[in-house]
């Protein structure tokens, strides 16, 4: 699983990257809690959560059925 979860990473990075942002894995469970760290101007964006939840979460989940939900750490 972890790897189609960085696959799909892969895909949204561009999209964080044109603003200056990035996103990071930081682990995978079992029971499908992704982990992930936001950087760059990502950080401490006041639209982080939105980015979290309605995009980066949104998309995993269409690519990685078994993804249950994201968090930042």
């Amino acid at each position: 699983m972890r790897e189609k979860v960085e696959q799909a990473l892969a895909n949204i990075r561009p999209y964080l990257q044109r603003d200056g942002g990035d996103v990071e894995l930081v682990e995978v469970s079992q029971d499908g809690m992704v982990k992930v760290r936001l950087t760059g101007t990502c950080c401490g964006c006041a639209m982080a959560t939105w980015t979290l939840k309605q995009g980066i979460e949104r998309v995993l989940k269409q690519a990685v059925p078994e993804v249950k939900e994201v968090v930042a750490i």
